[in-house]
């Protein structure tokens, strides 16, 4: 594409993303897309046979940005420690960044096969990312202990896109206590706490 397809490409994913974003897949129009990217509607057809093309499109350029900033995150890291604190950073500031945007993920396309079968594919990446540094940290069960982090950042992650109060604070409370649980284990954070308390007395 020339420089200026490249930027008309762009401008309609960032104008799609913006109203995906804050008004759904069903409510927002072609003709809104091409009006807040300053084109033609014509022209947005040209990039984008149809509206879930251009909804395909927008989901793989986040995802796609996900997975690369996650990458550069932890190329810059040496410790598996640092990498974990990482992960979960980038999982819940993500969302954060997004939370006026929720409706990109709460109302998209629904039954689209090839939108299913590619976030099954990018969940299956981010997951391998994070396997990778469990295995290089010697971990036994890097598999099932990538699900399982995965999965309490997730729940973690739906205070951010339901609390409206929601502050950039407890994003990086969450993200800091996710990563210490995981890696000191519930178990040891609970030894650690119940360590003031005096031993019960012998009968």
């Amino acid at each position: 594409m020339s420089s200026a397809s490249v930027d008309k490409h762009a401008a309609i994913l960032d104008a799609a993303y913006e109203l995906f974003g804050s008004g759904g897949f069903y409510e927002t129009k072609m003709s809104e897309v091409a009006e807040r990217a300053g084109i033609a509607k014509g022209t947005v057809y040209l990039y984008f046979k149809s509206k879930e093309e251009l909804f395909m499109a927008v989901t793989r350029r986040d995802c796609e940005g996900f997975l690369e900033q996650l990458e550069g995150k932890l190329r810059a890291c040496s410790a598996m420690t640092d990498k974990l604190s990482v992960i979960a950073e980038h999982h819940l500031f993500y969302y954060y960044e997004r939370k006026q945007h929720t409706k990109l993920f709460f109302r998209a396309p629904n039954n689209n096969p090839e939108l299913v079968a590619y976030m099954a594919q990018f969940m299956e990446a981010y997951m391998q990312a994070v396997v990778k540094v469990l295995l290089e940290g010697g971990a036994t069960e890097p598999e099932l202990m990538a699900q399982s982090y995965i999965g309490i950042l997730d729940r973690l992650k739906m205070d951010i896109l339901f609390d409206p109060e929601f502050a950039e604070a407890d994003a990086d409370k969450r993200a800091k206590f996710a990563a210490r649980l995981f890696i000191t284990g519930a178990l040891g954070s609970l030894d650690s706490a119940l360590g003031d308390f005096p031993a019960e007395a012998e009968s």
